[in-house]
Parts: structure tokens; sequence; C-alpha cells
């Protein structure tokens, strides 16, 4: 069973300009206090068919878990289009929710995301040069893809014996069942400031 489970995410914000920061309203609740911070990532797929263009557009730690529910807004900076190539800027892509303990991820959310032109005269006829100012961006939040991963929630007990679980383990689910609504009284973490932004 896992110490930690996501009940909510709420995007914030959306649709939006292409170059608007991304806010995410997450919730979740602790049903086992951990003596670490969880580490949130927010990852753009800049490519389907390579994952040196994805970038990391924010990492935080935050804390302290104890039992319990909490909210909080991640916010990050957009991707670089410098980064991307010209032909993978416009269209669909995928944008990566991930949520890891002691370096273990459990949990990642996958939204598709749809950058186009908001004018219908450059959706008709594309420039030859993009224009970033002019793409709207839009993350499609009816059908995130839930993916968790059973890991060790306590790997200090592994010296008395606990096992950490079995890899391979992998549960998905398609829609928003997977993150029901949580009206129970929450709690406000301290974000903290986690590793530099850059590829992964």
């Amino acid at each position: 069973m896992s110490a930690v489970n996501v009940t909510n995410v709420a995007v914030l914000g959306n649709p939006s300009s292409f170059q608007s920061p991304f806010q995410f309203e997450i919730s979740y609740e602790c049903v086992a206090a951990l003596k670490e911070d969880l580490e949130w990532k927010l990852i753009y797929v800049g490519s389907a068919e390579d994952e040196t263009y994805d970038q990391l557009l924010e990492s935080v730690f935050v804390g302290p878990v104890n039992v319990g529910t909490y909210r909080f807004v991640l916010q990050a900076d957009p991707p670089d289009p410098a980064r991307i190539r010209a032909e993978d800027i416009i269209g669909v892509t995928v944008l990566l929710l991930t949520c890891s303990y002691v370096g273990q991820e459990f949990v990642r959310i996958g939204y598709y995301v749809n950058n186009d032109y908001d004018d219908e005269k450059l959706r008709e006829q594309p420039p030859q040069t993009v224009l970033i100012d002019k793409i709207r961006r839009n993350i499609l939040t009816d059908k995130p893809r839930v993916t968790k991963f059973p890991i060790n929630f306590h790997p200090e007990n592994c010296e008395t014996g606990e096992q950490a679980p079995p890899p391979g383990n992998v549960s998905e689910a398609d829609g928003n069942e997977a993150l029901p609504p949580d009206g129970n009284e929450e709690q406000v973490p301290s974000p903290k400031n986690g590793s530099d932004k850059g590829g992964s």
C-alpha cells in the first residue's frame, strides 16, 4: 500500500499562451509519516522519438510529510523553444508530472498537450518560421494517464528485515477516476527548491 496517494490535480490557467508558466494545484494524502521530503517534477516531452529533447521544467522538494491531507500549487516556467525541434513545437506532445521519495518514483501523471496557433489564418497557412508568441497551449485534462510504481517508503526498515516491494508491479489508469476530488481539510506544505532545471 502506498504511503502517499495523489487525490486530485487541477490545471490552472488552461488554456494559455505557449510562453505562460504552468500551474498545477496538487492535492494528496499521506497515510504514514515519512522521514524525507517528497520530490515533485514537471517534465515537458519535446519529441516523441528522442528523449534527449525532454526538458525538466521544475523540481521541488515538499515537506514535512506527516499523516494528513495536503494541497499546494506547483508552478513551472514554460519550455525553452530553442531546445525543441521546429517541427515538434506545433502539434500534440506530453507533459509529465511525477512524484518520488528518496529517489524512487512512485506516481507519474501524463497529460497530452496541444500546441497550435490561436489565429485561424495561421493554422490554415503556417509560417515557415514558428511564431512562438502566437501559439496557444491547451493541456487536455479530461483523461490524464496515471501510472503507479510500488516502492519502499521506509528503506530504513530494510536493516530490520523488511523487504522492498518486487519490481515490475506497475498499475495504470486512464481518466479522472484515478484522481478523485478530496473534500477533507487540507494542509499547505512548504515547497523547497530542488535540483537545477535542465534536461532529464
